[in-house]
């Protein structure tokens, strides 16, 4: 026999469905006040948003801490991987769409090749490109914008969620 739609939903507020909203809760906040920073920074610093790489790099992070990507080793190492790549094929071959899709091809090749596979960091080599961005970017905001974002998470994980993150830092 079918369970009514009333007898599937009440169970979104017992236990398990209090941890999940409660964990939904934080992951939120925590995202919502990370992004808060970043908008904050860049307003402060005069660089455009739209060229920091971080936003889904800060909901994976917050959200889904145990995911292997989500680790300092794919989020710092992720982001320089696919942003050296991305430097690397717009100096060789200047700013086109060709160029920033074989960027892209090219940066996710070489972060599982270096176990540094970060999803979100698949945006900086067309940022680069599309954008024929300078060598700096990958010190700022990339190498910056990852370390602080680990550093954020690791205070908000241990002392917001009282969890243990990382689960290794290399």
């Amino acid at each position: 026999m079918s369970r009514s739609w009333r007898d599937r939903s009440s169970g979104f507020l017992d236990e398990a469905g209090q941890r999940r909203l409660r964990a939904g809760v934080i992951a939120g906040l925590g995202s919502a006040l990370a992004i808060g920073v970043m908008e904050f920074l860049s307003a402060r610093l005069s660089y455009p948003l739209a060229v920091i790489p971080f936003a889904t790099s800060i909901v994976l992070v917050i959200g889904s801490p145990d995911a292997v990507p989500a680790q300092p080793r794919a989020l710092i190492g992720g982001h320089l991987v696919a942003t050296l790549v991305g430097l690397m094929v717009v100096h060789a071959m200047g700013p086109q769409p060709w160029a920033a899709a074989l960027a892209v091809g090219l940066a996710v090749l070489a972060m599982f090749l270096t176990g540094t596979f970060h999803p979100p960091a698949g945006i900086n080599p067309l940022l680069v490109v599309s954008l024929n961005l300078p060598w700096t970017f990958i010190v700022a905001p990339v190498l910056a914008g990852a370390l602080l974002l680990a550093a954020f998470a690791c205070v908000w994980h241990r002392w917001v969620r009282r969890q243990q993150w990382p689960e290794r830092w290399f």
